[in-house]
């Protein structure tokens, strides 16, 4: 039966103030949840021999040094037996300087440096500063130990450019640029590496105009040209900390040596024969297949003959950190073919980084490429001394 309009404004009302003392109701119940919020945690606090104080964050312990953020002073590293004592309400995980270090997950634990030493509160053992590899956050130790992170994220490494620019009777201009950038999973050097990968760029491109004076016959300018381009990627999977699987690509062009485009695709295997904080060296192999095109010109000029070898290539990385944060670089390459034992090469790099002003550094880099087999009319030997500018991308 169909309600009259006297009995559906009644209905009407008990549905508004019904309405209304539910939201009245939710109203009320907002400071309770505000109130039922966890308050912040306390700051951490490090207690000098001295008897000053300071507040803020351990962010972690390198050795016998804590890395500690204050928002009064910004990040600061305090070395510990400055430290009388040191308090913070965050759980860690102490690794010792011999540990063998896992893949296994870690209990975090509340921790306490007192004289010298660390306590942690679970077990209760105690660590002497000397005997301390590493402090580090539970949740950055397991998140480096099981994290997998997108194609795209985690690359560091520089970018490099440089140009000489001549205008006069002869005129011309001189452009390099290159990146190199290497992402390595987990990113910190206190757990066991999982996977490495590298890009290389290295581009050199030059004109120089000369006019030919005197010019009675009318001879058009001499051109000088210069265009070599390297690029590379490689891909590294460990099995221990040192000993390592790897495929890679490279690709190479160098006008200097007839070389229009050289590709090389591998796979071999590598070890870190070298590994500590201010030195690395790597030794590596594979076994690829390289195909080398070189510059064809129209007959009657002869021309040389492409190639496809099947070839290995022996090479060497070393790094070093100089004083004064200095990077020093060294590698060295042999590139061997099995079926043409003429068609061999080697290349040998070597570059000074020096720190100018926050992540800019003044590199300063010799490369040296010697192909056997190039080009006809061309010289072996391709020599390169490059000056530039460089950015550290993290």
């Amino acid at each position: 039966m169909r309600p009259s309009k006297n009995e559906i404004l009644p209905l009407r009302a008990r549905g508004l103030a019904s309405f209304t003392l539910g939201l009245i109701a939710c109203m009320a119940a907002l400071p309770a949840f505000s109130q039922d919020k966890a308050p912040a945690a306390p700051p951490d606090v490090v207690v000098f021999k001295n008897g000053d104080q300071l507040t803020g964050k351990l962010e972690r312990s390198v050795g016998t040094n804590i890395v500690f953020k204050s928002d009064a002073v910004g990040e600061v590293i305090i070395p510990l037996d400055k430290v009388k004592e040191m308090r913070s309400a965050s759980n860690f995980v102490v690794l010792k300087k011999d540990e063998k270090i896992t893949r296994q997950s870690r209990q975090a634990t509340a921790i306490t440096m007192v004289d010298d030493s660390v306590k942690e509160s679970t077990s209760g053992e105690v660590v002497p500063a000397k005997n301390i590899g590493y402090v580090v956050d539970g949740a950055t130790y397991n998140k480096e130990l099981n994290g997998n992170p997108g194609p795209l994220k985690g690359w560091n490494g520089s970018v490099t450019g440089g140009a000489t620019i001549l205008q006069s009777t002869s005129y011309g201009q001189t452009f390099t640029a290159g990146t190199s950038l290497v992402r390595t999973i987990p990113s910190v050097s206190y757990l066991p590496p999982r996977t490495r990968s590298t890009f290389n760029l290295l581009e050199t491109y030059g004109k120089l105009t000369q006019p030919v004076i005197p010019n009675p016959a009318n001879l058009p300018d001499s051109v000088a040209k210069t265009n070599i381009f390297h690029t590379d990627f490689e891909h590294d999977k460990y099995f221990t900390s040192r000993f390592y699987m790897l495929g890679g690509v490279s690709y190479d062009h160098n006008f200097s040596q007839g070389l229009a485009l050289q590709q090389i695709y591998g796979a071999g295997a590598g070890y870190t024969i070298l590994l500590d904080p201010v030195q690395q060296l790597d030794a590596k192999a594979d076994v690829h297949y390289e195909r080398q095109h070189f510059t064809q010109y129209p007959p009657p000029a002869v021309s040389s003959p492409d190639q496809n070898l099947i070839g290995s290539t022996f090479g060497e990385a070393y790094k070093r950190t100089l004083p004064g944060k200095i990077l020093f670089t060294q590698s060295g390459t042999y590139i061997q073919s099995w079926n043409n034992t003429n068609a061999w090469s080697t290349i040998g790099a070597f570059g000074l980084a020096l720190p100018v002003y926050h992540r800019f550094s003044l590199s300063v880099n010799f490369l040296d490429n010697y192909l056997n087999n190039p080009a006809i009319g061309f010289k072996k030997n391709s020599m390169q001394f490059i000056t530039g500018v460089t950015y550290t991308l993290h």
